[in-house]
């Protein structure tokens, strides 16, 4: 029987807001995890890493993934219609050797990273993991930075996700994370998982008490604060765009202060300069144009945040930059534009037009744009049916994805993603599979199962075992 999700509290919340990750742990009895990990291990020495496979190939882990803790984590976090993405991993881990600092990609692909949380991992150990069994580690608080922001890979600060069988990290996907030594030599698992939200928040949904935004008790990050980002993620959580914008009185000196630090090469510095900015109503508005359309292509990422995070004011100068004639703007400020959601709704015509643009990036920041808008006209499915049939393949399984934040409204979309269940690209097939399911409707159900029926795997034959 399916449990009710154990909700993030507030402190929680604050927690993740802040540092980009928390540690928790199932209720699983130890036999659970010890007979898991027998199997993983069985797995591993006779077939190798059953890479995207590892959910149907050891069936006990969707038993993780449905436990009341992951669920009501992830909801929290990413509301309750989450997706459990296509793309999952069982990391193995015997090396002596620190791995090196990095961000995941996005299945081989990069995209502008989002600040809000639209995607989450769960690292999940299902031995008991000491720290000389080389846990992943993660940096506290830089989910938010495109630069590595520290010079050394050994940095103080550092988060150990250590513990007893059982124990995962909830992190923002952007999190720069590691694989820490292995000295003790044993088989170190790790499993995986990515998770979508598929709905920008209408309230909170997680157990929330206050309304205000307030600090974690005992925060301590190793590179920088960033106060008024974490209001406006909070208050984004809660339901509430733009809620930073007109928030400050004009003070020429101040706007001309941070008009200046958005051209800092420390990029804590120019994003604190960003959305602060955001808070200044037109005139910040202004500066944050500006810096989109600065020589420097950092400015201009880091203005576009400010932008995402201004409200309404923006979305007429982010229309008209989606003309200039350098790809990098128009592709920062197709990315601000679908963080405004519905306040951007204008920008459908300019957006749509896009789909023809040269360059198969702006394409797929169209395609994910639409998705985040969620326009009640036609107009964006049908951009997204385009999006299905382009020649690139991160377009196509970008329309997929944005076509399952749609739902039912998207149901004109059934006849193409139908010819995209025989895509030749993985994603494609599965990011269109989980449109089918959000779309809901009984075409798209019939559609999905019989996908699933002709797709039919049996998890327990194996080479050794045929029938």
């Amino acid at each position: 029987m399916n449990q009710s999700p154990l909700l993030l509290n507030d402190e929680q919340m604050r927690k993740f807001i802040t540092e980009g990750f928390l540690i928790l742990k199932t209720d699983f009895p130890e036999s659970f995890h010890h007979a898991l990990t027998a199997e993983l291990n069985k797995v591993y020495d006779a077939e190798g890493n059953p890479g995207n496979n590892l959910l149907p190939r050891i069936r006990e882990i969707q038993q993780v993934f449905d436990s009341p803790v992951i669920t009501g984590a992830l909801t929290s976090v990413l509301g309750p219609n989450y997706m459990l993405h296509a793309h999952r991993h069982g990391h193995y881990n015997a090396q002596p050797v620190a791995g090196g600092w990095h961000k995941d990609s996005y299945w081989g692909y990069s995209r502008m990273r989002n600040h809000h949380p639209w995607w989450a991992m769960i690292m999940y150990f299902p031995q008991n993991t000491p720290l000389e069994l080389g846990p992943t580690s993660v940096l506290p608080g830089t989910q938010n930075y495109e630069s590595r922001t520290f010079v050394s890979d050994e940095v103080a600060g550092e988060a150990f996700a250590n513990g007893e069988a059982g124990t995962f990290a909830l992190i923002h996907y952007d999190i720069w994370h590691r694989s820490t030594p292995n000295v003790l030599g044993n088989a170190r698992f790790m499993l995986k998982f990515e998770f979508m939200r598929t709905a920008a928040p209408a309230a909170p949904t997680w157990d929330n008490q206050a309304t205000a935004w307030s600090e974690p008790s005992d925060l301590a990050l190793p590179i920088a604060n960033h106060e008024t980002l974490w209001e406006e993620t909070w208050n984004w959580l809660s339901g509430s765009v733009g809620s930073i914008a007109n928030s400050r009185s004009e003070d020429a000196n101040k706007l001309n202060e941070l008009a200046r630090e958005l051209e800092d090469q420390f990029e804590p510095t120019a994003l604190n300069a960003a959305y602060e900015l955001a808070r200044y109503g037109s005139k910040g508005v202004a500066a944050l144009l500006a810096g989109l359309h600065h020589q420097s292509a950092d400015v201009s990422r880091v203005s576009a945040y400010g932008l995402s995070a201004a409200g309404e004011e923006a979305v007429n100068g982010l229309i008209a930059a989606l003309e200039h004639d350098r790809e990098e703007t128009v592709y920062h400020a197709i990315f601000a534009l679908g963080e405004l959601g519905q306040f951007a709704e204008a920008a459908l015509p300019a957006l749509t037009s896009l789909l023809s643009h040269p360059s198969a990036t702006i394409r797929t920041a169209v395609a994910d744009a639409l998705g985040m808008i969620k326009s009640t006209s036609a107009a964006g499915v049908d951009g997204l049916i385009t999006c299905l049939a382009d020649k690139d393949a991160q377009v196509r399984f970008t329309a997929g994805l944005s076509l399952s934040k749609l739902g039912s409204t998207a149901a004109a979309a059934i006849p193409a993603l139908e010819a995209a269940l025989d895509d030749e690209d993985r994603y494609v097939r599965a990011h269109a599979l989980e449109a089918l399911r959000y779309i809901g409707t009984e075409e798209a159900k019939d559609l999905l199962i019989k996908s699933l029926f002709n797709a039919r795997w049996c998890t327990t034959t194996t080479s050794a075992d045929t029938f």
